[in-house]
């Protein structure tokens, strides 16, 4: 019997969308390009997620891939991202109605370190999570999805079996590594109405 629920964040709780991220801070469309793969290059970004690198390494390393024109504006962008990234209202509908039939919700999800102290200062961030029971972060562990230890520590940390456990995320390596872990796993394809057929709520 499933009783806990556990979700990727980007493109499943919310839209993580790079050029949409960019777009309100760019010019035209040259700078919206240069913009869009410069600062969410993922040379970058795996960085933050494994915490290899800090968020202010990150920050000076694509800073200094940019125009100098556009350094400024650069880091405005990455300041302001998750503003930019809005909630996928029905999912978050989803775990609140999860909860309320006592289901346990937990966010696993490969980020960086810094997430943790800034999503809850974003109010949509923040109103998307309030029903969790728990969060793991891999920036904060050093270990990222499909890793099986980063599976193996969120059912370690919060005392969870994993055939009570369904995972849900939008990348087919990481629902492998959780079903590798005896975690159920389903792939979000956007389709929520299906996804909520799929879990029973």
């Amino acid at each position: 019997m499933i009783k806990n629920y556990i979700f990727d964040f980007g493109q499943v709780i919310v839209k993580y969308v790079p050029r949409d991220m960019a777009a309100p801070y760019a010019e035209n469309e040259e700078d919206l390009q240069i913009l869009t793969e410069r600062v969410f290059d993922r040379r970058y970004w795996d960085c933050l997620d494994d915490g290899t690198m800090t968020e202010d390494e990150v920050i000076a390393a694509f800073t200094a891939d940019l125009p100098e024109r556009l350094r400024e504006t650069g880091r405005t962008v990455y300041d302001h991202w998750m503003e930019h990234a809005p909630a996928i209202t029905e999912v978050v509908e989803l775990t609140r109605d999860i909860k309320k039939q006592g289901g346990r919700l937990y966010l696993l999800s490969n980020l960086g370190s810094c997430f943790s102290a800034k999503f809850p200062i974003v109010p949509h961030f923040r109103d998307s999570l309030t029903a969790f029971d728990g969060m793991v972060i891999s920036g904060e562990i050093g270990i990222v999805k499909p890793d099986p230890a980063i599976y193996r520590h969120i059912l370690d940390k919060f005392d969870l079996r994993a055939e009570e456990c369904v995972f849900i995320d939008d990348s087919e390596k990481n629902i492998a590594g959780a079903e590798a872990m005896g975690i159920k796993g389903y792939l979000f394809d956007g389709d929520v109405p299906k996804l909520r057929k799929a879990l029973g709520v």
